[in-house]
């Protein structure tokens, strides 16, 4: 069997929780042996295969992405949080004062929530605002993670930039404005950003995987946290380096859908069940929530040069030592907390026939957990970016 490298690797010991690595590994599935099942009915039986099976795969994950000791995190237990409470305020989600663009398209309406109508299904958390005040977070987080810079490649006033899977398209508004030069297009398949923009930023609905017909070529293509629902990421890259001129650059930002930790504390609890059913559900319905550790590879492999990959370890709450760490913890707790809700339901009841009444009752457990400063839990985040050859 090949070898498996971790995807953090040495620590930058600059930042706390800031990691750099050397290589990607290749994601394998486990092999699952059968198990006994007495005394169940059929359902109850397929239930508990399915669960069994997602702890199985919790360790094939466990051993492909190898991010164990505290010194590979960079982050430590708080045995002292007395001032953590004063250190992080009101962290909850604020309601979004923004309407969405257009009244035109019809939402899927789902499990309570509403999903986008063009290209149903193909991503499969909500786009209400519930879930665009979550996406907001995440671009707080993020923000926080890249020192409050908004891109880590080493761009110089892009003259076109795009901005795939561009979410409410707070990313994209913010370096508009950050850069008056550049003329800023992003694109979604959901119809929910603002309708007051800057005067250089515009918005699309369109799907990053459908032939490109752009008449231009761009400076800049950024994405984030889109590889989770992606059928075929090379082929994307492929058009992204087509639809790049000379010297323009790549970067992609992703949030992985694995919980680690940095000791014992998840082994057995029912995070690590709920992570690992979540990832073989998605699995199962055709995507890979943890593809993006292959893009450095892949984007080597597309023809861009220069690729650079940077990691960070964000504590799941505030367990973590340090008054940065504890709200980067309470912002991806809030997160996961949103996530759990948008996505936990439709992979359940779709893909493992739980019914609603289950899969709440479930959810009960998991938000409690969610909140537990006793589990040292931490959800790794890359960036990659690359160039396209000046020739």
């Amino acid at each position: 069997m090949a070898e498996n490298h971790g995807v953090l690797g040495a620590v930058n010991d600059d930042v706390p929780g800031h990691q750099t690595t050397q290589s990607v590994p290749q994601l394998n599935h486990a092999v699952v042996s059968p198990i006994q099942t007495d005394g169940l009915d059929d359902k109850a039986q397929l239930q508990q295969r399915s669960v069994d099976r997602a702890d199985a795969q919790h360790e094939q994950d466990d051993s492909t992405i190898r991010t164990s000791t505290n010194s590979s995190t960079g982050l430590s237990v708080d045995t002292d949080d007395s001032d953590a409470e004063s250190a992080l305020g009101d962290m909850s989600l604020a309601s979004s004062s923004v309407s969405a663009t257009s009244s035109v398209f019809k939402f899927v309406e789902k499990y309570g929530r509403t999903f986008h109508s063009y290209k149903e299904g193909k991503y499969y958390l909500p786009n209400d605002e519930q879930e665009r005040n979550r996406l907001d977070l995440q671009h707080e987080l993020a923000s926080r993670l890249l020192d409050r810079k908004l891109y880590l490649a080493p761009i110089v006033k892009p003259a076109r930039v795009l901005d795939i899977g561009t979410g409410t398209g707070i990313w994209a508004m913010e370096f508009a404005e950050a850069h008056p030069e550049s003329d800023v297009l992003g694109t979604d398949l959901s119809p929910i950003q603002p309708a007051y923009v800057p005067p250089n930023c515009r918005f699309e609905i369109d799907d990053c995987e459908d032939d490109w017909v752009y008449t231009y070529k761009f400076d800049y293509i950024h994405g984030r946290y889109i590889c989770p629902f992606l059928g075929n990421i090379p082929k994307l890259l492929a058009s992204i380096y087509e639809n790049l001129n000379p010297g323009g650059h790549v970067e992609i930002m992703e949030t992985l859908m694995l919980m680690k930790a940095i000791d014992n504390s998840l082994d057995g609890h029912i995070l690590k069940t709920w992570n690992t059913m979540l990832i073989e559900g998605i699995r199962k319905i055709g995507k890979d929530p943890l593809a993006a550790v292959n893009l450095k590879q892949w984007m080597t492999e597309a023809g861009f040069v220069n690729v650079t990959e940077k990691n960070f370890s964000v504590p799941a709450n505030p367990w973590a030592k340090g008054e940065e760490q504890k709200i980067r913890g309470m912002m991806m707790s809030n997160n996961l907390s949103e996530v759990a809700s948008g996505i936990t339901t439709k992979i359940m009841t779709e893909v493992y026939g739980w019914s609603r009444e289950k899969v709440e009752i479930f959810l009960t457990d998991v938000r409690a957990g969610l909140k537990d400063k006793s589990l040292h839990g931490y959800v790794p985040v890359l960036c990659v970016w690359g160039q396209k050859p000046l020739q």
